[in-house]
């Protein structure tokens, strides 16, 4: 029943977002083979963990039996294997079952683009699952609906945390900056960790985000390696306008930061000024009349298209960019389209669909392909192998580590370096924040020549994207000592 909760409610998500959202749509390794990046050399002992696992079906409650079967998969290391395995909530140990949480917006402001994400992660964990799951145990995603909504984020927190059947042993997919900011307190009092669907810059501050374990560089490092990379390309004269909070005024600040370390006129400051339904008018008038060599948006895609094409209708000529998710290739088909082909530079966190030569890539589009053909074709499925490769990497080295508890699962994220296949560089969280956020991020022109709108993953095609620079580092952002840059009051 709680697997058909989950996919009943992705399929109405999909439904809702086909009905309402129209066009403001956002925005690897297969399960086995994340594993096999994560522990080089082990796949013979994979099978042999597999094998053993089979063989010992019946004795799935015997902790014994459990942690042979994980000395297994780690040959080499016997002599300090731990003797026994450590379980708690979110752990069925009778049927070697672990179960990860996944707190995301099917139905809010985001839907159009954590739909995918939460799908891309379903097939990532159907994948590894099918091909033995991890030492021979099934990884179940639980999936609950926050709404982009901060107290129900916080209601589906408790029941993550809880002890019913739908406890988890930690995040796999926490969505939203301030819904996860709602529940970084209790993650620590209940000893358990979330990755955040959110590149807010405050969560490598432990004071903030002691147990968010945050994935990519975040708003305000991009906005800086952004506005770095067109003040190069187009000249010195920048506006910049976003949405308030976490997200927004983060990715503000950054620009901010970029614009007075290199001697840039900001000519418009538009920080926190772009109100989410609100007229616009305002912000497009400041724009175009700013006389801006380039823009640089922190908004949803909506928005950005409501911004691009009100200047464009004001004659403004100058160059956009913006934080993801400012943008989406979906755009392409508006009334936008041909001003942002030529007019729009795409700045992420991550390799694109097709684009470059991952190692990771081949495979997530291999196992999408086999899973999920008729999706439709997107970049957001990066995001979700990510999730998986370190959801499955800190749950290997629990697993290692003889504690598989809440507890066990921090301990075993801090300790390790995860590979994330080339998807995005790789990232560790044990250390001193200045040294371990990363820093890296990419920039794409937007271009509808390889674009190929309402295609399937099956069909495939291209995205709208050329790669122009990444993973590259600007100058201003190699030497920013790190502190977050947007702080609530």
């Amino acid at each position: 029943m709680r697997k058909l909760r989950w996919l009943l409610a992705i399929l109405l998500a999909f439904s809702l977002v086909a009905a309402a959202c129209g066009d403001d749509d956002d925005a690897a390794d297969s399960g086995v083979d994340a594993g096999d990046d994560a522990d080089a050399g082990d796949d013979a002992d994979a099978d042999d963990a597999d094998a053993d696992a089979d063989a010992d079906a019946d004795d799935d409650a015997d902790a014994d039996d459990d942690a042979d079967a994980g000395d297994d998969a780690d040959a080499g290391d016997d002599a300090d294997a731990p003797a026994e395995l450590v379980t708690g909530e979110g752990v069925d140990a009778d049927e070697m079952v672990i179960r990860v949480g996944l707190n995301t917006d099917l139905s809010g402001l985001f839907a159009p683009l954590t739909t995918k994400i939460t799908d891309g992660q379903l097939a990532y964990w159907e994948d590894l699952n099918a091909n033995g799951g991890i030492e021979g145990w099934t990884i179940e995603p639980i999936v609950i609906d926050n709404a982009y909504d901060v107290p129900t984020h916080v209601e589906n927190y408790e029941v993550f945390s809880g002890g019913g059947d739908e406890s988890v042993v930690m995040l796999s997919t926490s969505t939203g900056s301030p819904h996860t900011a709602a529940i970084a307190e209790d993650l620590i009092d209940d000893e358990m960790f979330a990755i955040p669907l959110s590149w807010y810059s405050g969560w490598a501050d432990p004071s903030i985000g002691q147990n968010v374990f945050e994935v990519q560089t975040n708003y305000c490092i991009e906005a800086m390696n952004g506005v770095s990379y067109l003040a190069e390309q187009f000249g010195n004269k920048v506006a910049i306008a976003s949405f308030p909070g976490d997200y927004g005024q983060d990715g503000a600040i950054g620009a901010k930061v970029a614009a007075e370390a290199l001697g840039l006129e900001v000519v418009y400051d538009g920080e926190a000024a772009v109100v989410p339904g609100a007229d616009q008018t305002p912000v497009i008038t400041g724009i175009v009349e700013s006389g801006a060599d380039f823009v640089w948006l922190t908004t949803n895609p909506g928005t950005a298209a409501e911004l691009l094409g009100g200047a464009a209708a004001g004659g403004f000529t100058g160059m956009w960019s913006g934080n993801s998710p400012t943008w989406n290739p979906a755009l392409l088909n508006t009334g936008i389209g041909d001003y942002a082909d030529t007019n729009y530079i795409h700045s992420t966190y991550t390799v694109l669909w097709g684009v470059g030569d991952a190692p990771a890539m081949g495979d997530m589009i291999s196992v999408m392909e086999e899973l999920r053909p008729d999706a439709p074709l997107d970049d957001t499925y990066i995001i979700s192998w990510i999730q998986g490769r370190i959801t499955e990497q800190v749950i290997r080295q629990a697993l290692a580590n003889g504690d598989i508890t809440r507890a066990g699962m921090v301990a075993a994220a801090n300790e390790i370096t995860v590979d994330l296949g080339g998807l995005a560089p790789d990232q560790n969280w044990g250390g001193d924040a200045n040294d371990g956020v990363v820093r890296e991020s990419y920039m794409y022109d937007v271009d509808a020549s390889v674009y190929s709108p309402g295609a399937t993953v099956a069909e495939g095609g291209g995205t709208g994207y050329t790669l122009l620079e990444g993973p590259f580092v600007s100058d201003t952002a190699a030497a920013w000592e790190y502190e977050p840059c947007f702080k609530a009051s």
